[in-house]
């Protein structure tokens, strides 16, 4: 069970948009802004409140890839994978920062809640190969000591 403060953010939000079905996607990304991810029993509210049923929610939520219903941590590591950035060596990358953050694949935010770690198909900059982003700025021409340089930064 949330706390209050979720369901009257979600009043706020719903307001912000429309308590229509068409409002569904805008609603939920400003939600998973507010709070990293997405809360369950925030989306079912948002069913119930714009009209539409759980089961319709629920399918667009898990429909894209964006939307998460695991909490994240403050800082959003992704790590590029595609084909540019795996030739020019982003598993490395991928593999010194599990290290360094004590994550694996099955598990991908720390217990303290400070960072979660992705991994991606394509973050859109091949040219600048290998990337990697931390909520959303891009750092390019990565190595695996220059990621570890920046988790130690990130920390402070």
């Amino acid at each position: 069970m949330l706390d209050k403060s979720y369901y009257d953010k979600a009043d706020e939000i719903i307001a912000q948009h429309g308590a229509d079905q068409a409002s569904l996607i805008p609603i939920i990304q400003d939600i998973q802004a507010e709070y990293r991810y997405l809360p369950l029993e925030l989306l079912s509210y948002v069913a119930g409140k714009i009209g539409i049923t759980e089961a319709k929610a629920y399918s667009v939520a898990t429909f894209y890839e964006n939307f998460s219903f695991e909490p994240k941590g403050k800082y959003v590591i992704k790590v590029c994978d595609g084909t540019a950035c795996h030739v020019r060596g982003s598993t490395p990358i991928l593999e010194r920062l599990y290290s360094e953050l004590g994550l694996s694949p099955e598990k991908k935010t720390t217990d303290d809640m400070l960072f979660t770690l992705e991994t991606v198909s394509c973050l859109g900059a091949c040219g600048l190969a290998p990337v990697m982003t931390v909520n959303d700025k891009v750092y390019p021409a990565m190595t695996p000591d220059a990621a570890a340089e920046l988790i130690q930064d990130l920390r402070g």
